[in-house]
């Protein structure tokens, strides 16, 4: 038996928020967490007992470390990782993301601070891949390209995880995740990373901009405007992402479109093997945005590692994605699986827990 269902690299900070949805600029008061697109992803299934751990790097003797470190055995994460000197005042230090919800017609706005981050020195030579991949077994490998892009030594980083968890026998997970600014002046060089790690994954997730952008594959517009009118579009997107990396067995794409910062059209399409699944979009209130996406893999990561049947793992990712935006942090922490199906069913009734008594044995 594997000891682990599912890890991931990672580059761990913190997200300070307004409190009440107010807008940064004018807010004394803030809410922090500690947060990364891929330990948002872990949080759902180490929510529901399943054992998942980051690979990650810490700021040594850092406060803020400390604080990612609790509220990561908090969730429920485990953490291996090396602890960098900080080497003075304008040193190493954790990436801070300021960023409020927005309200009404007035959209959430994010501020990342990166300088100096710790989590660009992730190097393979600080882990032992055959102890985790060989020795203590890994079920799933999800990277991201957020972490595949950070840096130079990030993505080899990558591209070492996703070799050894391929010649291991380990799933591979590869969220796309492309953001403009971390390719600038490497275009070439991500191209050739990210063509790698998907031709060596088994479940390839992104959206048209991310398959577009990051891998070459012609796709709809981006913008969400009229998503249900698109989805023939992102069929045949997704169906040449196929033809291109016929190693993936599974591909998938989330669908928003934005009402207002309080209501999102959210839908989402899987193609598994040869038979596509659909949710179509629907409306669903948000409190909070932000890991909405993360919280659909993670569903999406679950329901494999339990065997659901492939429409189900849509549903339920839909439904965690859906969960995530209810709640202030990035991630969701589903107390069970009722509660995320119910979620699918669109009810929001009252749900009594259940205590359970045992009664002892004379």
């Amino acid at each position: 038996m594997k000891m682990y269902q599912l890890v991931a690299p990672t580059s761990m900070g913190v997200r300070i928020t307004p409190t009440v949805r107010q807008p940064v600029h004018v807010s004394d008061t803030f809410f922090m967490q500690a947060t990364s697109a891929e330990s948002n992803v872990l949080s759902i299934p180490a929510a529901l007992g399943m054992k998942t751990k980051v690979l990650t790097t810490f700021v040594k003797d850092s406060p803020i470390a400390r604080f990612i470190q609790g509220d990561l055995r908090r969730r429920g994460i485990d953490y291996e990782g090396a602890e960098v000197p900080q080497g003075g005042p304008w040193g190493y230090r954790h990436q801070f993301n300021i960023a409020d919800s927005g309200f009404g017609m007035r959209g959430p706005r994010v501020a990342n601070d990166r300088a100096g981050e710790v989590g660009r020195t992730l190097n393979v030579k600080d882990f032992d891949l055959n102890r985790l991949f060989v020795e203590e077994g890994v079920e799933i490998l999800h990277v991201s390209g957020l972490i595949a892009a950070l840096s130079p030594e990030t993505s080899e980083f990558c591209l070492a995880l996703a070799r050894a968890a391929k010649a291991a026998g380990t799933k591979i997970s590869f969220d796309l995740n492309y953001r403009e600014s971390f390719w600038k002046g490497r275009e070439a060089e991500l191209r050739a990373a990210f063509t790698e790690i998907a031709s060596l994954a088994d479940i390839l997730i992104g959206n048209e901009e991310d398959f577009q952008l990051s891998l070459g594959i012609e796709g709809p517009e981006a913008g969400g405007k009229d998503l249900s009118a698109k989805i023939e579009g992102f069929k045949g997107m997704i169906g040449r992402v196929k033809q291109a990396f016929p190693g993936a067995h599974m591909f998938a794409t989330t669908l928003r479109e934005v009402v207002s910062a309080n209501e999102h059209l959210w839908g989402a399409i899987l193609l598994y093997g040869d038979t596509w699944h659909i949710a179509q979009p629907r409306a669903i209130p948000v409190l909070d945005r932000i890991g909405g996406g993360d919280g659909f893999v993670g569903g999406l990561l679950y329901g494999v590692l339990k065997g659901f049947e492939a429409e189900k793992c849509l549903h339920f990712g839909w439904a965690t994605g859906a969960l995530a935006t209810t709640v202030l942090t990035d991630y969701a922490l589903p107390a069970d699986e009722d509660q995320v199906m119910s979620i699918w069913a669109g009810n929001a009734r009252v749900m009594r827990y259940r205590r359970i008594i045992r009664r002892r044995t004379p």
